[in-house]
């Protein structure tokens, strides 16, 4: 199914001006920005505007779960329950034995977090309805952008290499095919206008024939334009008997109304996602006058205890850059992660930490939250996270210092306080988790020895 340079055979894709690899992400338009290289030769954009905070680098729904995709490692482990909520009362689903008294296949709405395994489970519903002796398509997948349905084909490439009759084709911009001709392969995944193009005005595929129809990532469809109304149109060309599959990673009202319009008579599985404490994870506060007072603090930190791997999140990208640089100058091992950089860049950034290759992080927004590093021992707050109003968010700083005190080890937060601004923020912080957070005076060397202790 795949050649030795990762291409997928199968007359569809062939007929590419270009021959596509899986994983091309060279497409991704985030932003149109110079780039030039940092101080260790990485490729790294600049902006006009480097005062962004990170509220506002928060990021498109597609490129994030991108991002996940390509730094995720290993499934997430989840320990909370599944919630099934089935069509029928009377459902199979709470009394079978096996796979045969389901009366498979069935409507499906699942949404679970990134990385709990969805893409597996869709791929392998299409690979057990696909009949190879019939050269058209018969499973139909949409994804909300073309570097997305390129990661789903390469799962498709590596379940089904003991398959070798099964052939993919790619519904994607670039993708031309000549009038009056016929996919003849059995699986296509690609965006809606473009399948929605090759199923009626085209007419590449019959989707009439179509058996399973999957919708990935409902909850990045429905945030980019026009793509709600194309997959509802899809949709509605299906046979009755179509299977309908629908994926997210999210629930909101928005996700659930376009899931009732795609999917009639469903069955829902919904896996909440894993709950992240406070209670493994120490938190102090240090006080400062300016950002020259809080990076001696950072100094004073790192020359008392033993730092395994820290990260350290700021409110701007000219504070980042700056005090990356510091640390560089520091003779510190040092990354930066923001939001100007392209997603397969802050993959390599984030893939390079995890190796260690780096020490320290330093990030200016929340994309982090999907690195689970084991040897991340602090976390520090150089800004606190706030708001586009100046309130305290209290969900990004969870997200934040949970990065440390995983795999069930103790971790260590630092929050640096500079104004009564912020000390009001850090009080409200504590008010919010019911935890106290205790200061630390980083000119005590026994002091902060022994909060490493």
């Amino acid at each position: 199914m795949a050649g030795p340079a990762g291409r997928i055979r199968g007359r569809a894709l062939g007929r590419f001006p270009l021959a596509l690899p899986v994983g091309d992400l060279s497409n991704l338009h985030l932003k149109e920005e110079k780039t030039k290289p940092d101080a260790n030769g990485a490729v790294v954009k600049t902006s006009a505007n480097a005062e962004k905070t990170d509220e506002e680098e928060k990021e498109d729904r597609a490129a994030q779960s991108l991002l996940n995709k390509l730094i995720r490692s290993n499934l997430v482990d989840n320990t909370n329950q599944v919630e099934v909520l089935q069509r029928d009362p009377n459902s199979p689903l709470y009394s079978v034995k096996s796979f045969e008294e389901l009366r498979l296949p069935q409507n499906l709405i699942a949404q679970s977090q990134s990385g709990t395994g969805k893409t597996a489970a869709f791929v392998l519903a299409m690979l057990s309805q696909v009949e190879p002796a019939n050269r058209y398509p018969q499973c139909l997948c949409l994804s909300p952008t073309y570097e997305l349905a390129l990661q789903t084909g390469k799962v498709i490439e590596q379940m089904g290499k003991f398959y070798p009759e099964l052939k993919l084709a790619y519904a994607v911009r670039g993708n031309k095919l000549e009038r009056g001709q016929k996919v003849s392969e059995h699986i296509v995944i690609g965006t809606p206008g473009t399948v929605l193009d090759w199923c009626s005005k085209l007419k590449f595929i019959d989707p009439k024939k179509i058996k399973v129809f999957v919708l990935d990532e409902a909850d990045v469809m429905i945030a980019t334009q026009g793509h709600q109304d194309q997959s509802i149109r899809i949709q509605r060309m299906l046979p009755r008997n179509c299977q309908m599959l629908l994926f997210s990673a999210t629930f909101e009202d928005s996700v659930w109304k376009f899931a009732q319009k795609v999917v009639p008579d469903p069955n829902i599985i919904k896996l909440k996602r894993e709950e992240e404490t406070l209670d493994t994870i120490k938190q102090y506060y240090v006080l400062c006058n300016n950002r020259d007072e809080k990076f001696q603090a950072l100094c004073n930190l790192y020359g008392a205890i033993t730092i395994a791997q820290a990260m350290i999140f700021c409110h701007t990208r000219k504070t980042a850059s700056w005090l990356a640089a510091e640390l560089s100058k520091e003779g510190h091992q040092v990354a930066l992660l923001s939001g100007e950089m392209m997603v397969e860049q802050r993959a390599a950034v984030i893939e390079r930490f995890r190796e260690g290759k780096e020490k320290v992080l330093v990030t200016t927004n929340v994309c982090a939250r999907g690195i689970d590093v084991e040897q991340v021992s602090v976390v520090i707050n150089f800004d606190l996270p706030v708001d586009k109003d100046g309130n305290p968010d209290n969900e990004t700083y969870l997200h934040r210092i949970g990065r440390t005190g995983r795999f069930g080890k103790r971790g260590l937060a630092v929050n640096m306080v500079d104004s009564k601004h912020s000390m009001n923020i850090l009080n409200r912080i504590q008010e919010h988790f019911n935890k106290k957070i205790e200061r630390l005076d980083t000119d005590d060397l026994d002091e902060i020895e022994k909060i490493a202790n």
